[in-house]
C-alpha cells in the first residue's frame, strides 16, 4: 500500500511506547509558545491535538496560527511535571526536526478557533470554514453523520425500503410558503422546492411500496427561529394498509432506540402516553407539552360565571396552583407579573392559601365563600400554595398565555429535569380550524389528513366538531414528529378540500398526480416524519438547529459565507422570463 505523502500518524494514534520513534505529521497550527528560546506549537487534526517543540528558532519562524503544516519529529516522552491531563497525547511530545508550510493563514484571524462557539452568530457563520474547526462545532457534524447511519442502520432492519424523491417538483398548499423557481423552457410557470416528500410518498405507496423511508431535505420559506431554518431534515416515512397505532409503535422504536442509543438520560418507557389536543390544550396550555413540567392548569371558568370580579366573569379563566411557594418575596411574584406583561397579557391574578383556610391576595375580596371553597377543592390547594389565575375572553387565548405561564413557573422554580427525556403522542387534532383575519375555516394540520369518520362526518357534522386522525411526538417541549393517516378516499379528499374553499377543478389541477393515482386502487395509508436537526439539537444539548448543521443560514435566512440571497444578471432573469418590479 502506498505510503501517506502527508502524514504516518495522526496525533491521537501516538502513545508513550512510540517515543523514539520519527513521525510524520500534518494538520493545523492551533497554539504557538515561546518559553524562553524553547518554542511550541499545538498541532491539531480531526482526531486530536499534539504538542510538537523545537530548540531552533527557525524552524517556527514566521507560522501563523490555522496554517496547515507538515512536520517530520520524534516522538519522546514529556517530564512528568510537564504532562498536560486535558489531551490524550498530554504524556508525550514530538520534537520537530522539519517543517513544511501547506496553507498559510492570515496573521489577523477573525475570531479564535478555539473559542469560536462564544463568538457572534453572524461572524460564525461568515467563516463557517474557520468555526467547524472548533472542536465543539466539529463534533455535532460528527455526530450528526453517526445519528444518520444508525437511522439508516435502523429503518433497513425494520424492513423500510430507502427511495430518494425529486427535490424540483410543483408547488403545494401544505401550509407554509414554497420556495419557487422559475421555468426557462416554459414560460411563465414554477417549480417548487419540496415542503415535504408527502405526495411522493404516498405515490409510492399507490405504486406498491410497503414501507418506504429516505433522509429527506425539505425547504420552507418561513423566518427563521431556533427550532426552524429554510432547510431541514427528517426522517420521512410511509406504511401501506395500516392504522394509526401501527405508526406509533414505529416512531415509539426509532425514539426510544435512538435516544437510548446516544445518551444515557432516562426517557419515557414505550408505550409514550397519549394525550388528545384537547386535554393538551387544557392541562398545559398547548399542543407539544414538556411533561418534566409537573404543573397543571386546571379550568375554573365555572366558578366565575356570575362572579363579581368583573375580568373574570363569563370569561375562559385557567388556574395554575404551586405548592410551598407563598413565602416567596414580593419581588419574585413581580417577576411573574412582569413577564405575562411581556407576553401581551393584560395581568396575572393570584392567591395564597394562609393557614386559617382564608385567601391572601387582592382578588379575595371578590370571592364569597362559595367560590373560595370551589378553588380550595377544584385546585387541590394546601396551606402556603399559590393560585395564579389567567383568563382572556377568547379560550384558545387564555389557554396559549396558561401555557406560557406554566413554562415560566416550571423553568422559575427549576421544576424540570435536565437528565430526561420525557415523550409523549399528541392526537385526535382538529380537522380544520377557523381562521378569524381570512374569515374563513382552513387544515388545522395536514390536509392530506384522514377526518375521524370519514365522508359521512364532513357530510353532517359542524366543522368544528370534526377531528383527524393526526398526531405529533413531542419531547421536552418540542415537535419533534408530525404525521396522520392519510385520506385515500377520493371523494373525502375532495370534500375535505371542498368545505375550506377548493373545488374540485382545483384539487384535480393542483394535486393532480394523487388525485390520479387514486382511481387506480390505493391502499390505506399512514406516516410521520421525525425532525433530524431536532432529535440532534435535543441529545447535543444546543439552543438552536443551526448549531447542528454544517452550512446553516443565519436567522435572517442569509448565508453570509455564500453571499446568497444574491443579485442576478439581467440576461439570467431574462432567460427564466422574469422582470423585478
Amino acid at each position: 500500500m502506498k505510503e501517506n505523502k502527508y502524514r504516518t500518524h495522526h496525533p491521537v494514534d501516538l502513545k508513550e511506547q512510540d517515543a523514539g520513534k520519527k513521525v510524520r505529521l500534518s494538520g493545523w497550527v492551533e497554539n504557538i509558545r515561546d518559553h524562553g528560546g524553547v518554542l511550541f506549537v499545538d498541532l491539531r487534526d480531526e482526531t486530536g491535538t499534539v504538542q510538537l517543540v523545537s530548540n531552533d528558532d527557525t524552524i517556527f519562524a514566521h507560522l501563523t496560527k490555522e496554517s496547515t503544516i507538515m512536520i517530520e519529529g520524534m516522538v519522546r516522552k514529556r517530564n512528568e511535571e510537564d504532562y498536560n491531563p486535558k489531551i490524550v497525547t498530554g504524556t508525550i511530545e514530538v520534537l520537530v526536526e522539519s517543517l513544511t508550510v501547506l496553507g498559510k493563514a492570515k496573521n489577523v484571524l477573525p475570531f479564535e478557533v478555539v473559542t469560536s462557539h462564544e463568538v457572534n452568530e453572524e461572524v460564525r457563520l461568515k467563516y463557517r470554514y474557520l468555526d467547524l474547526r472548533n472542536k465543539k462545532v466539529h463534533e455535532n457534524i460528527v455526530f450528526r453523520a453517526k445519528l444518520l447511519n444508525y437511522l439508516r442502520e435502523k429503518m433497513n432492519n425494520m424492513q423500510f425500503t430507502e427511495v430518494q424523491t425529486p427535490i424540483i417538483t410543483a408547488s403545494s398548499p401544505e401550509g407554509a410558503r414554497d420556495f419557487l423557481i422559475p421555468s426557462r423552457k416554459f414560460r411563465g410557470k414554477f417549480y417548487a422546492l419540496p415542503q415535504a416528500p408527502q405526495v411522493f410518498k404516498e405515490l409510492l405507496m399507490v405504486g406498491g411500496f410497503d414501507r418506504y423511508f429516505q433522509i429527506a431535505p425539505c425547504f420552507r420559506d418561513e423566518d427563521c427561529r431556533a427550532d426552524r431554518t429554510l432547510e431541514f431534515y427528517q426522517l420521512d416515512f410511509e406504511m401501506a394498509f395500516v392504522e394509526e397505532e401501527d405508526v406509533y409503535e414505529v416512531g415509539e422504536e426509532i425514539f426510544y432506540d435512538t435516544f437510548s442509543h446516544f445518551s444515557n438520560r432516562t426517557i419515557t418507557p414505550r408505550p409514550f402516553p397519549r394525550i388528545s389536543y384537547k386535554e393538551a390544550m387544557l392541562k398545559y396550555g398547548t399542543d407539544k407539552p414538556d411533561l418534566r413540567n409537573p404543573l397543571e392548569i386546571i379550568d375554573l371558568s365555572d366558578i366565575f360565571v356570575e362572579s363579581d370580579f368583573k375580568p373574570f366573569r363569563g370569561v375562559t379563566v385557567r388556574g395554575i396552583a404551586v405548592s410551598d411557594i407563598g413565602n416567596k418575596s414580593n419581588a419574585w411574584f413581580n417577576e411573574v407579573v412582569d413577564y405575562a406583561s411581556s407576553i401581551g397579557m393584560p395581568g396575572i391574578g393570584y392567591i395564597t392559601l394562609e393557614e386559617n383556610g382564608t385567601f391572601k391576595g387582592p382578588i379575595d375580596k371578590f370571592l364569597t365563600e362559595e367560590q373560595r371553597t370551589q378553588l380550595i377543592e377544584t385546585a387541590h390547594l394546601k396551606v402556603n400554595s399559590v393560585l395564579f389565575f389567567i383568563a382572556d375572553k377568547k379560550e384558545l387565548k387564555a389557554s396559549k398565555y396558561a401555557g406560557m405561564i406554566r413554562s415560566f413557573l416550571g423553568q422559575k422554580l427549576d421544576l424540570l429535569d435536565p437528565n430526561h427525556y420525557a415523550f409523549c403522542i399528541i392526537n385526535d387534532f382538529p380537522m380544520f380550524e377557523y381562521d378569524e383575519e381570512e374569515g374563513k375555516y382552513d387544515f388545522c394540520h395536514n390536509p392530506f389528513s384522514m377526518p375521524q369518520g370519514g365522508l359521512e362526518a364532513l357530510e353532517t357534522e359542524s366543522l368544528d366538531d370534526i377531528l383527524a386522525y393526526q398526531y405529533d411526538f413531542v419531547c421536552n417541549g418540542n415537535e419533534m414528529a408530525s404525521g396522520a393517516v392519510r385520506n385515500h378516499d377520493v371523494a373525502c379528499l375532495e370534500k375535505a378540500f371542498e368545505l375550506v374553499g377548493y373545488t374540485k377543478d382545483v384539487v384535480k389541477e393542483r394535486f393532480q398526480s394523487l388525485y390520479n393515482a387514486f382511481q387506480y386502487g390505493v391502499p390505506p395509508h399512514a406516516g410521520m416524519a421525525p425532525g433530524i436537526d431536532r432529535m440532534i439539537m435535543l441529545l447535543k444539548d444546543e439552543p438552536n438547529l443551526r448549531e447542528v448543521q454544517a452550512f446553516p443560514m443565519s436567522v435572517s435566512g442569509q448565508d453570509l459565507m455564500m453571499g446568497c440571497p444574491s443579485e442576478v444578471t439581467e440576461q439570467q432573469l431574462r432567460e427564466v422570463h422574469i422582470k423585478l418590479r
